[in-house]
């Protein structure tokens, strides 16, 4: 890059809302790229913590608007049910926007968002920071690449036992990451999903989930089911592939040897069926923090104005499909995507 590009960068002022347990780790890593940093929060207490990484009081607030007329962009950190308002202004204002997931609770909302991104011709990116684990873009290059074969299954697991968060069902708290994983893996969105929800602790929202989804793609028809909870002991972050010619078992939880491939194989014997168990590989991976990899693709947007991995109609397209989720949930029967 040109240090005319590295000028740009610095001189580039972002506003973070929302330093909450999330946003702490967004204030960690913005603090750390070469940008002009503003922060705010509603709690007087929580920006104690950007005043001990060096940031200054003149460039701290509890009120956003101190700040909206005169940055860039802003990394919206704040929950769900705001999103849809704080993105449109940001975007009215004609500013840049990097909003976490989900985009919206609403499909209308979300796809009005991405649509005003496109009309304003802004910068509109969603935390699905799934998307920017090197994990992932090996995963989605091996399907691409037709190492697999026909993909038949895909299946995640993200969950364990946590606080549950209190803006959302842990659907869209946590499923949203594997739904938009294998959206992108397979470059495509579900023709149709089936959910099951449980209320186990009577909050009016789903606190486990089950979603199975049927996709058509060049690679072949898919099943993939995500599963989320609250409550299973340990902490889940895996993806299992399962392809005609190899299939990947992938946990996000370890930081570089992420991914084991197997060649396993059934033989037709007679009437009957054999496993045969094939050759199994470890996969390495550059070790790298997502969370760092997407604010940094952020602010390189805003510098070239290059759409990003993660931009608005990659987040409606999966509002839209856990929108499909909660009526199917409720409904008792599959929903075909609109």
């Amino acid at each position: 890059m040109s240090a005319r590009y590295y000028l740009y960068i610095a001189m580039t002022k972002v506003l973070l809302l929302g330093i909450g347990r999330w946003g702490a780790n967004h204030l960690r890593v913005l603090s750390s790229l070469p940008i002009e940093f503003y922060v705010t929060d509603l709690d007087p207490k929580r920006l104690e913590g950007a005043r001990k990484l060096g940031i200054p009081d003149a460039r701290i607030s509890t009120n956003y608007k101190d700040f909206a007329s005169i940055v860039d962009a802003a990394v919206i950190v704040t929950p769900a049910q705001t999103h849809f308002p704080l993105c449109k202004e940001f975007l009215d204002a004609g500013k840049d926007v990097f909003v976490e997931k989900p985009l919206t609770l609403i499909p209308d909302e979300s796809k009005k968002l991405a649509e005003l991104a496109d009309k304003q011709k802004r910068i509109l990116q969603v935390g699905h920071i799934f998307r920017f684990d090197p994990a992932t873009q090996w995963i989605r290059d091996a399907v691409q690449s037709g190492k697999f074969g026909r993909v038949n299954m895909m299946r995640g697991h993200f969950g364990g036992f946590k606080r549950p968060r209190n803006d959302s069902g842990v659907m869209f708290a946590d499923g949203i990451h594997f739904v938009d994983l294998f959206n992108y893996v397979l470059n495509a969105v579900p023709k149709n999903v089936l959910a099951i929800h449980h209320d186990f602790m009577g909050r009016g929202m789903d606190d486990i989930s089950l979603v199975s989804m049927e996709y058509e793609t060049k690679y072949g028809n898919t099943w993939a089911t995500v599963l989320n909870d609250y409550f299973i002991p340990g902490k889940f972050r895996d993806v299992t592939v399962v392809g005609e010619k190899l299939s990947a078992v992938c946990d996000y939880n370890v930081a570089q040897y992420k991914i084991k491939t197997y060649e396993n194989h059934h033989v037709r014997e007679g009437n009957d069926f054999k496993g045969v168990e094939g050759t199994m590989t470890q996969i390495e991976t550059p070790p790298e923090e997502p969370l760092l990899a997407e604010l940094r693709a952020f602010v390189k947007s805003i510098a070239t104005r290059e759409q990003p991995l993660a931009n608005g109609w990659a987040g409606f397209d999966s509002v839209r499909v856990l929108d499909a989720a909660m009526e199917s949930a409720k409904t008792g029967q599959r929903v075909e995507i609109k």
